[in-house]
């Protein structure tokens, strides 16, 4: 072996051995068991696609899936947790099952599935309010946003997703990955400007907020664990 491929057999150990061996242990024990809330993710979605794209069904999906700036915020609000499950109707539905499975999976074995679907949620909010807010400060605004983008169908698990991944390497201190995955949003919004790669940076910003305060969190309990019982001295080393 030479030394460059022993030097990037350790950086690769160092940035995803422990995310390996938590995904190999939860595989091995539990299997497709490890996973319920991705695998109903993903039969979702497969059940969305295929009712929307049926001459009775695409209303349906419309009215209780599909978001978008020009809704009343009561509607939005409703709507949105289903929205992202609603594929998209110009991307291929095996790229959102895809990511999902990969991403929602990993998310779910190592952040537990109330995070997941915390972190979900909240990314997937902030998109659908940044462009609301976007809409309504103009084009020609510092982030502001096309009146047309207002029309835009607002739907699918990519917010989600990006989210997702960034708090999984922020939890095992990836930061070559996290780095990797918000640069790679940054220049998809620089170079092809649109409400999805806007939406995909608000979702980053939601996870990067989560996992700071989620890191306090574990920093204050570890504290309270580690604080000698009240009236009892410290134990002796």
């Amino acid at each position: 072996m030479s030394t460059a491929e022993a030097r990037l057999r350790r950086a690769a150990y160092r940035e995803w051995g422990a995310l390996v061996a938590d995904l190999r242990i939860a595989s091995v024990r539990r299997r497709w068991r490890a996973i319920p809330l991705t695998i109903a993710a993903v039969v979702l979605i497969s059940v969305l696609q295929l009712v929307q794209h049926t001459a009775w069904g695409d209303d349906l999906v419309n009215r209780s899936g599909v978001v978008s700036a020009t809704l009343l915020w009561w509607k939005a609000l409703l709507r949105t947790p289903l929205s992202l499950f609603v594929p998209a109707l110009d991307l291929p539905v095996w790229g959102a099952l895809a990511q999902v499975l990969v991403v929602f999976g990993i998310a779910e074995i190592t952040l537990g599935k109330a995070r997941t679907v915390g972190i979900a949620y909240l990314s997937t909010l902030a998109g659908t309010t940044y462009a609301r807010w976007g809409v309504s400060r103009g084009p020609h605004a510092v982030l502001g946003l096309a009146p047309i983008d207002a029309f835009i169908r607002d739907t699918g698990p990519s917010a989600a997703v990006v989210a997702l991944a960034v708090c999984v390497a922020w939890r095992y201190r990836a930061w070559w990955t996290a780095g990797v995955v918000a640069g790679s949003m940054v220049v998809e919004a620089a170079l092809w400007p649109n409400l999805a790669g806007w939406e995909h940076l608000a979702a980053i910003l939601t996870a990067v907020g989560w996992c700071l305060v989620d890191d306090a969190v574990r920093r204050r309990r570890k504290r309270r664990t580690d604080r000698p019982a009240e009236g009892r001295p410290p134990a002796r080393l």
